[in-house]
């Protein structure tokens, strides 16, 4: 004898509209469907229409571009396999605000050639080197640092290993090298950070940058606005002192 028929609808007068969904996952990147009833008339006794306000998903592949004006919450990582010439993320990101920046131009001496530099936050577009010398006084500078630095912001820093050498920057040749000198005469070992400001516009270098100016938001600025990624304001827009989100 057959047993008993199970009925899928729920018990008379508990209709479940909201109930979770259960299955089994599919790993096909598809498309999602559009849940059109072509009704005329909706039925008065059925589920009201719902509209997805969160939904979750294990991965997502993106074709064309993310657009939008909320934040973007991630506890992990946010990676990208071609150029990233807006603001680069940091972190955990969990309130998706930019902590740097990146800048990529064609390398103006050697055709064929780009030159990419990720950019420390600061009152100046910063730009460093750093290593090491040992038994050696001479520090390279890179020769696109000719079209690209500040000579005048030019500053060195060198920090003495295991003996005291009474350390001095002897001369600064230009676009070649820095040279260095042990004042007592000691063997040279030492770390060394040299750092210069970039020009805003190098093609135009009478052009400065404006730390602080008057104004509401980044729109305000005074100088070209186009020489600048404004991350954080875009993705974010909070006020600086409530830290509360502002409504635009």
């Amino acid at each position: 004898m057959a047993g008993p028929q199970i009925d899928p609808k729920p018990p008379k007068g508990k209709k479940n509209c909201t109930g979770t969904t259960s299955g089994v996952k599919d790993p096909a990147y598809d498309y999602i469907a559009k849940a059109i009833t072509g009704d005329d008339e909706y039925p008065e006794d059925a589920c009201p229409r719902l509209l997805h306000g969160s939904f979750q998903v294990d991965n997502i592949l993106l074709n064309t571009q993310l657009t939008g004006t909320g934040l973007i919450n991630v506890t992990n990582t946010i990676t990208s396999s071609v150029s990233m010439t807006a603001p680069i993320f940091n972190g955990s990101a969990t309130t998706a605000k930019a902590i740097g920046g990146a800048f990529d131009v064609p390398h103006m001496t050697q055709e064929g050639k780009r030159v990419r530099h990720v950019i420390p936050e600061g009152p100046e577009a910063g730009i460093y080197i750093r290593g090491t010398l040992k038994d050696n006084n001479t520090i390279q500078i890179p020769d696109y640092w000719d079209w690209l630095v500040d000579p005048e912001t030019i500053t060195v820093t060198l920090t003495q290993i295991k003996s005291s050498q009474d350390l001095i920057v002897d001369e600064i040749n230009w676009c070649e090298n820095i040279v260095i000198r042990s004042g007592n005469g000691s063997d040279i070992f030492c770390f060394y950070e040299v750092w210069g400001a970039r020009w805003i516009n190098p093609s135009d270098r009478s052009e400065k940058f404006h730390v602080v100016y008057e104004g509401e938001t980044p729109d305000d600025y005074p100088g070209n606005n186009d020489k600048f990624l404004i991350g954080g304001w875009d993705y974010d827009k909070r006020d600086p002192k409530t830290g509360e989100k502002v409504d635009t």
